[in-house]
């Protein structure tokens, strides 16, 4: 699974919106909205962020291991 789908999918299965963690991560929805979608890469300490928020891995978050 690529990182892209695995935020959305960690995102709504949290049912949070796009502009919630854009918040929590202090950049725009419409940066984030990129990144879910796969059109720009998700940043190193992004991933880091978000791997700590929804308490998994980061080889979960890149998809290198089912958690």
């Amino acid at each position: 699974m690529h990182v892209n789908l695995r935020i959305r999918d960690l995102r709504e299965d949290s049912d949070l919106t796009q502009q919630e963690i854009a918040r929590y991560l202090g950049c725009d929805q419409s940066l984030y909205f990129k990144y879910e979608r796969g059109e720009r890469m998700l940043p190193l300490d992004f991933a880091v962020k978000l791997a700590d928020f929804y308490h998994v891995s980061l080889d979960y978050l890149v998809g290198r291991r089912a958690e």
